[in-house]
This record gives C-alpha cells, sequence and structure tokens, in this order.
C-alpha cells in the first residue's frame, strides 16, 4: 500500500507503449489548486488517440498520465481557494491534456475553477462520465449558438459520449431536438426525448423533407467531423447556424455561405492547454450539476467495470467501437 506522502498512478512511457503502475509522490495543491482524491476516471475517445500518439493537438508529452476526467473528493485545499472545502464531493474536466497530470491516479492536483460539486443523484461513476462531453456539448449549443425554446435542433451523432448530452441540453432549453445516428439506437434516443434519424436508411433531403418541409434545421450540432460537416451544411436552414467539435478537415463553405447561415467551431481543451477560460468550465459544470439535479440530464455509462489494473481492455472497447455507452474507470474504491 502507498504511504499517505505517495499515490499509485498509471503511466505511458511512449505512444502505443503498455499501461505502467506506479508509486510516485502524492501531489500538493499549490494556490488555487484542491488535492483530489479521485473515484472514478471517464475514458474518452480522445484518451486513446493520445495514447497512439495520434493526437498532437492535446500537447501531451510522454510519459504521460492519461484521464481527462474524474470525480472524486476534495483531500486539501491550496492557498486562495474558498469555494471548496475537504470532504466536498467534485467533477470536472481537469488534466490529461496539455503535460497536465490526468485522472488515471489516486489523486490530482487540480485547478479549482475547473471543479464543481457533483450532483446529489448521481454515484462517482456517473459524473465521472459527463464533464468532457458535457462541457463540449454546452459550447457549442449555448455559448456559440445561442440556443433557445423553440428551435429545431439537429445532431449528429445523438447517441454518442457528446451527442447523448447535446440532445438532453437542448431538450432542457425548450428546444425540438432531432438526432442522426444508427437504427439499432433509435430506442435509446426517443428515450431522452429526441426524434431519431437513421443515416443508414434516410438522406440529409429524405430528413430535411420529413421534419422540416425541406427548410432545414435552426441549429446544427455535428459531433463526428467529416463528411456529417458536410452533411451539416447541408441541413441546416438560411440564417441558422452550425456547430462542429470535430470540424479539422477541407469543406466546401458554398452550401453554407448560400444559405446566409453562420458557423462555429469548438474547441474544449483550449482552458486546459492556455489557462484561459478555466472559469467558465467550472460554471458549465456548475450549470450540469442543475439540470442533472431536476433530472434533465443523465449520462449513459457502459456497463463494464475497470479498474487501474485493466485500463487496457477500456480503451480496447472505445478502439473496436464496442462500447455501449461511456467508458468509465474505478480509481479509489
Amino acid at each position: 500500500m502507498p504511504s499517505p506522502s505517495t499515490m499509485k498512478a498509471l503511466y505511458i512511457d511512449s505512444p502505443n507503449a503498455p499501461f505502467r503502475l506506479a508509486e510516485i509522490p502524492r501531489p500538493k495543491p499549490g494556490p488555487g489548486q484542491v488535492l483530489v482524491r479521485i473515484a472514478a476516471s471517464g475514458v474518452n475517445p480522445l484518451d486513446t488517440k493520445i495514447r497512439a500518439g495520434a493526437a498532437a493537438h492535446a500537447r501531451h508529452p510522454f510519459p504521460a498520465v492519461l484521464g481527462i476526467d474524474l470525480a472524486g473528493t476534495v483531500e486539501e485545499i491550496g492557498d486562495d481557494v474558498s469555494d471548496f472545502h475537504p470532504g466536498d464531493e467534485v467533477y470536472g474536466m481537469t488534466g490529461g491534456v496539455g503535460g497536465n497530470q490526468g485522472s488515471l491516479a489516486e489523486y490530482a492536483a487540480v485547478d479549482a475553477r475547473l471543479l464543481a460539486l457533483k450532483p446529489n443523484n448521481l454515484s462517482m461513476r456517473e459524473a465521472a462520465a459527463l464533464p468532457l462531453a458535457t462541457i463540449t456539448a454546452w459550447e457549442g449549443l449555448v455559448d456559440r449558438a445561442r440556443l433557445q425554446a423553440g428551435q429545431k435542433v439537429l445532431v449528429l451523432g445523438g447517441a454518442g459520449g457528446v451527442g447523448h448530452v447535446a440532445v438532453q441540453i437542448a431538450k432542457a432549453f425548450g428546444a425540438d431536438a432531432y438526432a442522426v445516428d444508427g437504427g439499432a439506437k433509435a430506442d435509446y434516443i426517443r428515450s431522452i426525448g429526441a426524434t431519431p434519424i437513421d443515416y443508414r436508411a434516410q438522406t440529409v433531403e429524405d430528413y430535411l423533407a420529413a421534419h422540416t418541409n425541406g427548410q432545414g434545421f435552426d441549429l446544427v450540432y455535428d459531433t463526428i467531423g467529416g463528411a456529417n460537416l458536410d452533411a451539416a451544411f447541408q441541413a441546416v436552414r438560411r440564417f441558422g447556424h452550425v456547430v462542429s467539435a470535430l470540424g479539422w478537415g477541407t469543406h466546401a463553405l458554398a452550401p453554407l455561405s448560400f444559405k446566409a447561415a453562420s458557423y462555429s467551431g469548438v474547441f474544449t481543451l483550449l482552458p486546459l492547454l492556455t489557462g484561459e477560460g478555466r472559469q467558465h468550465h467550472g460554471e458549465i459544470m456548475r450549470e450540469a450539476t442543475k439540470l442533472v439535479e431536476a433530472g434533465k440530464l443523465v449520462p449513459r455509462l457502459d456497463p463494464h467495470r475497470f479498474t487501474l489494473a485493466d485500463v487496457d481492455k477500456a480503451h480496447a472497447l472505445i478502439e473496436n467501437r464496442q462500447a455501449q455507452g461511456k467508458i468509465v474507470v474505478d480509481v479509489n474504491g
């Protein structure tokens, strides 16, 4: 067992290397930081890309401790921290990029501005599933596109990690939500209040005719990128707004321009990489807590359980596209 001055952490020494469990000094919280005893670590597709050395934009040098999302308990607070106290249960998107220690460790000293109190009605596992997905969805819908009640909102990849949160946020704001995904996910999409659209069975023209009289959607959120962003440009209405969390390719803007529609990109990692905007991430998580406690936001968890000893299996589920919801690793029991 580690002594009180040390902790266990899971390292990747180089791209595609195996995970290595090490005992290292337990961090001390600096000014503006809190020390969190991590209960659960959310696993995102980005984590698998960082591990493979295929995510230069994450700027996470090796050797690295991965894990972007966490839920846990405040163990200690640093100077200039007044919003949290030892014993508080918290969650947030706190590391795993930009050289910031990730959450596949027993403890992390994290910027208190990134955290919020965990919803009372969620387990630690459920809470750890939410931060990156919620911040990405919120920044696109609310911050960029100014989501409003009564709008018709289309989410591409609507049953996915970001997508299922985006659908629920749209519904919580009083919008009419539609979700494009595989037909097998239709029942789940209906369960969170959206109209399912099977991309294998309907073209963009088909579902525009069926749901918007051919006019297009007020707001389209692309959570997948590539050809899906081109589809989003086709699906938006005149003067509408397209948002993408993965708008990194080369795309023809004519379909968007001819409709006088707008486009916004979302880069959720920016506050962790630059320090700019960290306070807003904490604000978004506080709004998420309100939605969760009001029953308007429910995370979808994959039923598999993992610990630090078998995180490689968790990554394999994501890489093989076999996850049925968000993957979460149990860290401290």
